[in-house]
């Protein structure tokens, strides 16, 4: 019996996203279009160019990448939509980012069921002993690493790629349940099985910057920093090191982080950091995305003490 496919949830995903009113994107399409065609016009056209979550080439300006750039994107109407959209066929990775969704997906099916019968456990049974396997699961971005030891990207791009991992790992244990609600109901009550899947999430949110900071390209991140629910209006404050603390609003603000725990800040190290931006993306009624765009040079980049601080303060968006 099949179970859940990341190729599929991606690409329901990438309809659903394609199919919302995006009367209010301009703002942010502008910024990410801007950030992405910066590093695409400053890119080395004697290396390659890794472009991942490359999607539906929405967010990418693709007429300003150079002949060498390579579209990394699940989703398997990706290469298509992008052609349609940009007259260009780019050359094309349809793998998994993380490394470690099949594994996922494969653990949660078979402990969704019982093994002499293939039907559905009781789903409390089901999560808790799921809940406890997740803790094991280790996703490593082997085909990534792979790629770049390979081809020796001289930039990578990435179009808010970590913040979906949570997502992706989401719709991949709800697929495993045929339609019965895995998680607990009650905001009151913990979710043991919830919060085994932010723990995996912000593994492989880990391992996928580590093997950015390993390839040592010149890297240029986009993804949502957070996102906040219901119709309180929400601006941001001046740049800190955390984003919550950027946010003002009238009211209490329901806000969740898409990388779980994880500060993107605090994993670079010692890297040069330059561009560093955050901005508010209405994509919905009800729901505000926070974005954050991140240049993260290469080893061996320095700047003045001066220059990286006004890099780091978002000066020179």
């Amino acid at each position: 019996m099949k179970g859940p496919s990341l190729s599929r949830n991606l690409a329901a995903e990438q309809r659903a996203f394609l199919g919302r009113d995006r009367a209010r994107w301009g703002d942010h399409l502008a910024r990410v279009r801007g950030f992405m065609g910066e590093a695409l016009e400053g890119a080395d056209g004697a290396r390659p160019v890794l472009i991942m979550g490359a999607g539906s080439g929405l967010e990418v300006p693709w007429g300003l990448a150079p002949a060498r750039a390579v579209g990394w994107d699940a989703d398997p109407w990706s290469r298509l939509r992008t052609a349609l959209r940009h007259r260009r066929f780019p050359p094309w990775v349809f793998q998994d980012l993380t490394g470690g969704m099949d594994a996922l997906g494969a653990v949660a099916w078979r402990t969704a069921r019982q093994p002499w019968s293939g039907r559905l456990r009781a789903t409390p049974v089901a999560t808790r002993r799921l809940a406890g396997l997740i803790g094991s699961l280790d996703p490593s971005p082997g085909p990534l690493r792979a790629w770049i030891e390979q081809h020796r990207p001289g930039v990578i791009l990435a179009a808010n790629v970590m913040g979906q991992f949570g997502v992706g790992a989401q719709r991949m244990v709800e697929g495993a349940f045929k339609g019965r609600h895995p998680w607990t109901l009650d905001p009151d009550l913990p979710d043991p099985l919830e919060e085994a899947l932010q723990a995996w999430t912000a593994r492989a949110v880990r391992a996928w910057i580590r093997a950015l900071l390993d390839s040592g390209a010149d890297l240029w991140l986009v993804h949502d920093r957070g996102v906040i629910f219901g119709n309180e209006a929400v601006t941001l404050g001046p740049m800190e090191h955390e984003w919550i603390a950027q946010l003002r609003g009238a009211g209490p603000l329901e806000a969740s982080d898409p990388l779980c725990g994880v500060e993107p800040l605090d994993e670079i190290m010692d890297r040069t950091l330059t561009h560093h931006l955050r901005w508010i993306w209405p994509v919905a009624p009800g729901q505000t995305h926070i974005m954050e765009a991140m240049r993260i040079r290469p080893p061996g980049t320095f700047l003045s003490h001066n220059q990286n601080s006004a890099f780091r303060k978002g000066a020179y968006g």
